[in-house]
């Protein structure tokens, strides 16, 4: 990595010199409206790509909860040219690995391969991008899988859908951001061919997609093969992203339920921060933030409350109910979430989170806090960004949200410039008044 990062001094009141990244990257646009993302590596033999759909739970119609996840899974059953299961056999047979994911603005699909695998990745998703096989058996039969997903990972687990699928119904008040992403079960068996036909048509339209390539490859290459395979997908009109937008709260909100499998109590608590998208410079303080509160034992609440008050077991702060500060649009919020021993008492450690938080907001940072935070954050940055895989989703999630997937080699200096002030400021906006916390009540599971 040696030749791809260089050490700047950040701009800020503290002089810290962050590691930052000098990825190449190359965009473009095709005719009908794909954006593409080219960052070449040729230090391993080896590529990753990634499709990124600007379509996620947000966008999901009312009485179709979980169709954004179910869509997902319909991508995998075929194609325009290729049988069911096709994509896995040629993937894996290439040696490669591949998968989808499903967040609240977006989906993404995505393949590891060896480099000498390029075109066949390419085919492949070209080939779904043009038409997967949307069929009355294939729809009935992922919707079984899906229900069983939510079976396992939401109603059979301890604290299944903690905190990403409880918290946001308390914070919010609209069906795109309140509602369960992964969704009912009344409302999957509802789903028929005509709904996934609709979804397909109105958001998985080439000009509401972007195709990030990261790896062994040059930009002649990579540009002669993608003009090859997607420059005929059909082109079709990008759906109007709507305002998901929503008054921040006024009043302190709180709700709980009863996990019968949960042997512990927990909680998550949740803030509305500013727009990552449009008031990007107010929003990273609050990324620096939640580092300076959870991250390490060091940090302010793991000191206090797990190492010195021993009143939880763990805590963890973030931004984004699904933990991604960089691959979200607003509304969204800084998380805490904490476990606690048996018999712990939420309001006393609410209470101590307020504490720590008007001593922030009255006594600033202790010498060398922000080094260290800012040291650890840009230490994950390069962690995230040397694999090709991590590259090329953050390139193309960074590329379709903000215009610009250079951003991404900006991100360590952005944060390096985040000043103690800013930081004071944004905890200081943390008040009892606009948080939304959810409690979990243990149900006796041994």
């Amino acid at each position: 990595m040696a030749d791809r990062v260089a050490l700047v001094p950040a701009l800020s009141a503290r002089r810290v010199r962050i590691p930052t990244t000098n990825f190449p990257v190359e965009q473009f646009t095709l005719a009908n409206g794909l954006r593409v993302v080219l960052a070449p590596d040729r230090s391993a033999p080896v590529v990753a790509v990634a499709v990124i759909y600007d379509v996620g739970i947000r966008s999901e119609p009312e009485g179709r909860t979980g169709f954004a996840h179910l869509f997902e899974h319909l991508m995998f059953q075929g194609s325009e040219n290729l049988e069911k299961l096709a994509h896995f056999r040629y993937v894996q047979g290439s040696g490669g690995t591949f998968n989808g994911s499903t967040h609240l603005d977006y989906t993404d699909y995505y393949q590891f391969l060896p480099s000498n695998a390029l075109e066949r990745a390419l085919f492949l998703e070209a080939d779904r991008m043009r038409r997967p096989k949307i069929t009355e058996e294939n729809l009935r039969n992922q919707i079984d899988v899906v229900s069983e997903e939510i079976r396992v990972n939401v109603l059979n687990r301890p604290y299944g859908g903690f905190p990403w699928l409880k918290l946001p119904p308390v914070m919010f008040d609209t069906f795109p951001n309140a509602h369960d992403g992964y969704g009912s079960f009344v409302d999957l068996n509802a789903a028929t061919v005509a709904d996934a036909e609709d979804f397909f048509t109105t958001y998985y339209a080439a000009s509401n997609a972007t195709l990030a390539l990261a790896g062994d490859f040059t930009v002649e290459q990579a540009t002669e093969l993608v003009q090859r395979h997607f420059a005929d997908v059909p082109a079709r009109p990008r759906p109007v992203r709507p305002s998901f937008a929503e008054p921040d709260l006024t009043a302190e909100r709180r709700d709980s339920y009863v996990d019968e499998r949960a042997p512990l109590p927990a909680f998550a608590s949740a803030w509305r921060v500013p727009d990552p998208i449009t008031d990007f410079d107010a929003y990273l303080p609050y990324v620096v933030l939640a580092e300076v509160l959870t991250d390490g034992d060091s940090s302010r609440l793991v000191e206090r409350l797990v190492l010195k008050d021993r009143a939880v077991t763990g805590i963890g702060g973030y931004l984004g109910f699904m933990g991604e500060p960089f691959e979200v649009r607003d509304p969204t919020a800084l998380v805490l979430s904490a476990h606690l021993p048996p018999g712990g008492a939420i309001d006393d450690v609410l209470r101590t989170v307020d504490e720590e938080l008007d001593r922030l907001a009255t006594d600033g940072l202790s010498p060398g806090e922000l080094d260290r935070t800012k040291a650890r954050i840009a230490t994950q940055l390069l962690r995230d960004l040397d694999p090709v895989l991590g590259r090329a989703l953050r390139m193309g999630t960074i590329a379709q949200q903000r215009g610009d997937a250079g951003l991404t080699n900006e991100l360590p200096r952005l944060l390096g410039e985040v000043t103690e002030e800013s930081i004071v400021s944004a905890a200081a906006a943390l008040r009892p008044a606009r948080r939304a916390t959810v409690e979990v009540v243990p149900g006796g599971a041994k």
